[in-house]
């Protein structure tokens, strides 16, 4: 098997698992008890908060776990917005966010709220003078990802930044999920940044929202204690004890791990530009994303003719609706390309010998598909 949908979802490390497995077998108690099962519990809580906090540059206090990114996109946008709608209802964000944004989005643009999408250059980068121009003392929100997730292009959250500061009323949310784990991200620049564990070899089912000890958001979800008054339930002892392993692993001979990333995806572009296919990813993005678009060929035909191959990379995000990548689209304003673009996503795990099979199996694909076309 060779795998190329690590944006989507990595495999979790093994240690991770042990982390897990060992949680659930010893630290049985339910945190919010006051006996010694559920002290050592929430003491090892504490603990996994302070590692999390310290590796991200935060305070624990500012950490709301939750199921997910999309649980903590959502949190961020609705609870700051419904919190503080009496300075505004304007927001601003972009035409590369994830669904899990766009979503929320509509629900407040179908309660009263303002939505303005910023300008991007040719890059994919977000034009800063039309952002300073959309700006208004109204300005509630602007949401920004670090990383889009189907191309992969970076965003300068230090500019962006810089412009949200000039309104004091206005707070920066960042979906920093394509970012961590992958990039060095200052996570002192937003206001609130949203991430999911199963992006950096974690389980699947923790997430967090960072959100600043200053800012009063209102909670999606009420009723039960929990680590923060933001997020009612249950503290799930084991995966917030394996959210911090995964994370500190993840981060373990970092640069060296960038590094590997790097010449693979340099590899794999340097291949690519023989065969058939447009490449949308530019210098401005993550290596650990190449985003194509095939040529006459639907890549929805393409992704399951390498399935049998058993080759996996993806057509868009996996959370995505719709036919088309909006992201592309967005980019590269061809909306055959984003009809057909494909997402092969890398990892320090991935190996040049994996790209090599990958190359043939996709070029005959290609060659087979095209003569059907």
């Amino acid at each position: 098997m060779i795998y190329l949908d690590y944006s989507a979802t990595t495999p979790v490390n093994s240690e991770v698992i042990d982390t897990y497995s060992r949680v659930c077998k010893e630290f049985i108690g339910n945190p919010n008890s006051l006996h010694r099962l559920g002290v050592e519990a929430k003491k090892l809580i504490d603990a996994s908060s302070e590692q999390i906090a310290n590796i991200l540059g935060v305070k624990s206090s500012e950490i709301i776990y939750t199921s997910g990114a999309s649980e903590a996109n959502n949190t961020a946008i609705k609870g700051i917005c419904l919190k503080y709608s009496n300075r505004g209802k304007h927001i601003i964000t972009t035409e590369l966010e994830h669904s899990s944004v766009i979503a929320p989005l509509n629900y407040l643009q179908n309660n009263g709220f303002e939505v303005d999408f910023v300008k991007l250059d040719e890059n994919g980068l977000v034009d800063l003078d039309d952002l300073r121009r959309l700006l208004r003392d109204d300005t509630v929100l602007v949401s920004i990802a670090s990383v889009n997730s189907e191309v992969g292009v970076k965003q300068d959250l230090k500019k962006i930044s810089e412009v949200v500061r000039e309104n004091p009323k206005t707070f920066f949310h960042s979906d920093v999920t394509q970012s961590i784990g992958k990039d060095k991200v200052d996570l002192s620049l937003v206001d609130l940044a949203s991430m999911s564990c199963q992006k950096f070899y974690g389980m699947k089912g923790i997430g967090a929202l960072i959100k600043r000890d200053k800012l009063i958001i209102e909670p999606l979800i009420h009723g039960g204690k929990s680590t923060t008054i933001f997020r009612s339930g249950t503290p799930a002892t084991p995966l917030i004890a394996s959210f911090a392993k995964a994370l500190r692993l993840v981060y373990e001979d970092f640069d060296s791990k960038c590094l590997k990333v790097r010449e693979v995806h340099d590899y794999l572009v340097d291949k690519l530009k023989d065969l058939d296919v447009y490449i949308n990813s530019n210098e401005y993005c993550l290596p650990n994303m190449v985003n194509i678009s095939l040529k006459n060929i639907k890549s929805e035909v393409m992704l399951h003719a390498l399935e049998e191959k058993d080759i996996f990379v993806s057509t868009q995000t996996a959370c995505s609706t719709g036919n088309y990548s909006k992201a592309v689209y967005a980019i590269t304003h061809d909306k055959e390309k984003a009809s057909s673009s494909m997402r092969i996503s890398l990892s320090y795990l991935t190996t040049k010998e994996e790209i090599d099979e990958f190359i043939k199996a996709f070029s005959e694909c290609i060659d087979k598909l095209s003569f059907r076309s």
